[in-house]
């Protein structure tokens, strides 16, 4: 095989992982050549295999046999060079599905014109020490609203199982092109970490703005302008108006104004199944010892993570958004309840491992909320919990905690563990307070859970109220041919807040082909 390249998988021990002479060594045999006849190696994809006792890295690897690898081209920010012309596209939401959407707007010539409720990623930062220190939340701006998104703030979590849904490896180029690590290219579970993201979310704007793009901040559609059944433009809380006549709604799952302005205008809306529950937090030494067997973890190795999930009378239980080396942080985004979410940073090197620990809620699950709510009694059923947390946390952003041991005893909790959580918790019954359904299948589920991760029922461990973000209750129907709502001509419903996403990829691609429906139309 003179002078070729090739594509092999190896299997290496994690002393040897990095080590590229055991690479050579390694791709040489399974080739059945001397080493010293592949000149170069580029790595394409890292995997960590810790099923057995010892741990194992699972690599691809590009080589080039006898010859040099060609030159990597950078990844673009855009791809091509825009010429802008027709109508501009309104993009109501600055998360990942309407950034996503502004770009692939502007690679088709059309100008995106981006309105988002809270402030740019800079400001926002700021608006994050009320809640941390004093549990006060400013309702535009806080860890769910701003630039990025609720994913800035949320460890920048890439992995996902949504390959059909398009192209991800593109959404990954494109976050790296803006600054992100060139690691997400080839990390089986890519994250890029809430300390990182704000730089590559600010990159993304300057993008836009570079291409002829807009980006307002600190504006919050109160008003949709319907005419005949087709959409005109959107009215501001400022008083300003946008004309278009494409607008694609990318509010993310917390918006819940939105919903309400969408039903009273008679905009059809439909309930879907969410899930809420809690966030369960370990220390990550332990859970580090649960899946590498290893005490202390080796340098060469992250901090260990897992996923677990089962069904409990015909009702998943799962873990959700699992933060190795995290954080529990307030995602509140009014003053009257609490919400937990999790972060990392980039090193992911917190004493702390958390995960929503969470019970998949149905719409019949919420009748008791449909005589007044309707279609919106999943909102409700999630702010009832949000108040709770609320009244049982003591105040501020405080928040209710049960240890995990005593949740499954069925008694109270006198001491809790240290934590993550910045405002503090305070000892509650959650096994009182969660719908005794819920509180069954939780339990069920962490038996099971406790059966499969010998160690993970650990007296260490605490559950914290509540975990109600996980994906938004309603879906804004659209055509699957046109993407538009099926009642409302150029309205184009996307992302997770629509509920067609879930998560930073899953919604960047759904804001992909938002796009180029609303360039199509």
């Amino acid at each position: 095989m003179p002078g070729s390249i090739e594509t092999v998988d190896i299997v290496l021990p994690l002393r040897d992982s990095e080590n590229e002479e055991a690479q050579r060594r390694a791709v040489a045999k399974i080739l059945g050549l001397a080493p010293g006849r592949i000149r170069e190696i580029r790595l394409r994809k890292h995997s960590i295999d810790a099923r057995q006792r010892t741990v194992k890295v699972q690599l691809r690897l590009q080589v080039g046999i006898d010859v040099s690898l060609p030159p990597e081209p950078a990844p673009a920010r855009l791809r091509g060079t825009p010429t802008l012309h027709g109508e501009p596209v309104i993009i109501v939401g600055c998360g990942p599905a309407g950034m996503f959407a502004a770009l692939r707007c502007l690679e088709l010539g059309r100008r995106p014109i981006v309105l988002e409720r809270g402030k740019d990623v800079s400001a926002r930062r700021f608006d994050l020490a009320p809640i941390l220190r004093h549990g006060t939340v400013i309702e535009d701006s806080n860890y769910c609203f701003g630039e990025g998104g609720a994913g800035t703030f949320s460890d920048g979590k890439l992995y996902t199982r949504a390959t059909k849904r398009g192209p991800v490896a593109q959404v990954y180029e494109t976050l790296v092109a803006h600054g992100a690590p060139e690691r997400v290219l080839v990390d089986a579970h890519p994250h890029i970490g809430s300390n990182l993201l704000p730089n590559v979310v600010r990159a993304m704007r300057e993008t836009v703005l570079a291409a002829g793009g807009e980006v307002h901040f600190g504006a919050k559609v109160v008003a949709l302008d319907l005419e005949g059944g087709t959409v005109r433009g959107v009215g501001l809380a400022d008083g300003r108006h946008f004309a278009a006549a494409r607008v694609i709604l990318a509010t993310g799952h917390s918006a819940r104004d939105v919903y309400r302005l969408l039903h009273k205008l008679n905009v059809r809306l439909e309930p879907k199944a969410f899930a809420l529950g809690v966030r369960i937090e370990h220390p990550q030494r332990l859970i580090d010892l649960l899946q590498y067997k290893l005490d202390p973890r080796p340098d060469l190795l992250p901090a260990a993570s897992y996923r677990l999930a089962t069904k409990i009378d015909d009702r998943g239980v799962h873990s959700f958004c699992m933060c190795p080396g995290g954080w529990i942080v307030p995602a509140a985004t009014e003053n009257d309840e609490v919400v937990v979410n999790g972060m990392s940073l980039a090193r992911r090197d917190s004493p702390f491992a958390n995960s929503g620990l969470v019970v998949t809620v149905e719409p019949e699950d919420t009748a008791a909320f449909a005589g007044e709510h309707g279609v919106l009694a999943g909102l409700a059923f999630q702010k009832h919990y949000e108040r709770e947390a609320k009244m049982h946390g003591g105040g501020g952003q405080t928040a209710p905690a049960q240890r995990l041991l005593d949740f499954l005893g069925k008694r109270s909790t006198r001491d809790l563990p240290p934590t993550s959580y910045h405002p503090g918790l305070a000892p509650a019954r959650l096994d009182e307070i969660l719908p005794r359904e819920m509180v069954r299948r939780l339990r069920s589920g962490l038996e099971l859970f406790g059966r499969q991760m010998r160690g993970y029922l650990a007296e260490e461990a605490s559950l914290i109220g509540f975990e109600t973000r996980t994906s938004s209750p309603v879906r804004i129907p659209r055509d699957p041919a046109t993407l538009y709502h099926p009642d409302v001509r150029g309205l184009i419903p996307c992302g997770e807040g629509a509920g067609y996403a879930g998560g930073i990829v899953s919604a960047a691609l759904d804001g992909l082909r938002c796009a180029e429906a609303a360039a199509a139309g």
